[in-house]
């Protein structure tokens, strides 16, 4: 029987350097791997606990799949990430990043707030409260 056992998404940045600085020191995740080992970075993987990010260089990514040249860097997209101790984790990133959307409880019974990183990805923190 087939299990799907994680999703991490690749993600095209035009600066794999400042997007990992961004995610370390403003969102405290933390460095897993990068390609080249060093200097102006193709590829980057961070993680806090059990979710994933891995950034890849705009022109790197669209020669591995030609599909991707017309595209643009943005999302049409966000990302929802399910976490605990949500007002802590906000109080503590708040005034570090871009907020979109402030602390809120949702009708279906979460806190929730939303930034939009340095690509222009919206990545939304949520907290189940019951």
């Amino acid at each position: 029987m087939t299990k799907f056992e994680s999703l991490t998404p690749n993600i095209m940045v035009k600066d794999v350097n400042a997007t990992l600085n961004y995610y370390i020191h403003k969102l405290d995740f933390k460095l897993i791997d990068v390609n080249p080992e060093s200097g102006q970075y193709e590829w980057g993987y961070v993680m806090f606990d059990n979710v994933g990010f891995m950034f890849q260089e705009e022109n790197s990514l669209k020669n591995e799949y030609k599909e991707l040249e017309p595209m643009t860097i943005g999302g049409s997209l966000t990302f929802y990430v399910r976490i605990k101790n949500i007002h802590t984790y906000y109080h503590k990133i708040s005034n570090k990043v871009k907020v979109v959307k402030s602390m809120n409880k949702t009708f279906y019974d979460t806190n929730e707030f939303a930034i939009i990183d340095i690509n222009g990805f919206i990545l939304t923190f949520s907290e189940t409260t019951i």
